[in-house]
């Protein structure tokens, strides 16, 4: 645990922003006021935020269906994030992507994607373009243990090696595809088989951050020393389904009660720091209630905000000169 207090405190507000935009997001989608389907992330905060906050601003990432936890530990604007969510025109795609395709350039988020296993592909291109400007940028994918089954993954991670690419692969094993153990729908490991690509793989513990971040850290220095690509493998779950409305009868009915109370990213953090001595409960106090503020504030302005008009129905859809 070698990070300073405002390292730390940064940390903690990102994960526990996550978890409560995510929360929140559970409790208003049977409202019948979101359209689309929406996957949420709530238990696998460490993995989106251990790798970010090793991630500079030049660096690009690209996402999955299950896309809002990565896209605010690259720093995405909440409130644009639950606009878009909502469909409304300020939202960070001016209402048109959703759920499951907010992306914002500015921050080098490239994008959620609906399609399994299609950010692989992206990513690699963006790596392309971090290399041919030899200014140490690397390309971040994230991808479940579902997608690590798709063609575009192997082609992916072959090219990478290839090419000698910054390409980061950041593996995902939340323990189902949708509704499939990945015990039982993944032929041998995930580790090994990246490996067979010729790609180092650096595991860790995906409800601890500081696990995720410490594997991060290593595999991230590989691609900016120019070594090629390298991966990190995160073992964790969500806490809720595939997706909103998902009953998921696969799943034993204490199976999450017993995953947030054992090791709970959140609490895993907010025992190590106090224990340390780095920051006090009143601190980390005052954070989660800055956060839930953060989220009544943007739920509320959502709510009540523009809907995009057909005049912007073709705009952004090709380039324009």
């Amino acid at each position: 645990m070698q990070q300073n207090p405002d390292q730390i405190r940064r940390s903690y507000r990102q994960m526990r922003l996550i978890r409560e935009f995510e929360e929140r997001l559970h409790i208003e989608n049977p409202k019948g006021e979101i359209a689309g389907f929406t996957h949420l992330y709530s238990g696998q905060e460490a993995i989106a935020v251990g790798v970010c906050e090793n991630l500079r601003e030049h660096d690009y990432i690209i996402s999955t269906h299950r896309g809002h936890g990565h896209c605010l530990a690259r720093g995405c604007d909440p409130k644009g994030m639950m606009h878009e969510i909502y469909g409304r025109a300020d939202g960070l795609c001016k209402g048109r992507g959703g759920s499951m395709h907010i992306a914002d350039l500015t921050k080098g988020m490239l994008g959620a994607n609906g399609i399994v296993g299609a950010g692989q592909p992206i990513a690699v291109g963006a790596a392309v373009a971090c290399k041919a400007r030899g200014d140490g940028s690397i390309s971040v994918s994230f991808t479940g243990d579902g997608a690590s089954n798709q063609g575009t993954v192997f082609e992916a991670m072959n090219m990478a090696v290839v090419l000698k690419l910054p390409k980061l692969f950041v593996l995902e094993d939340n323990g189902y595809s949708e509704h499939t153990g990945s015990s039982y729908g993944i032929g041998g490991d995930l580790k090994t088989r990246t490996e067979g690509f010729g790609i180092p793989v650096w595991e860790a513990d995906g409800f601890d951050y500081f696990s995720v971040y410490e594997a991060a850290e290593k595999a991230v220095a590989h691609c900016r020393a120019g070594e090629g690509p390298s991966a990190v493998l995160a073992t964790a779950t969500r806490y809720f389904g595939h997706f909103e409305g998902d009953p998921q009868h696969y799943r034993h009915k204490d199976e999450v009660a017993n995953f947030r109370e054992t090791v709970d990213a959140l609490k895993q953090v907010r025992e190590k720091v106090t224990e340390a001595g780095i920051l006090s409960s009143g601190e980390l106090d005052e954070i989660d209630a800055e956060v839930l503020s953060l989220i009544d504030d943007c739920v509320e302005s959502a709510r009540t905000g523009p809907a995009p008009g057909a005049d912007i129905m073709m705009s952004d859809v090709y380039i324009e000169y």
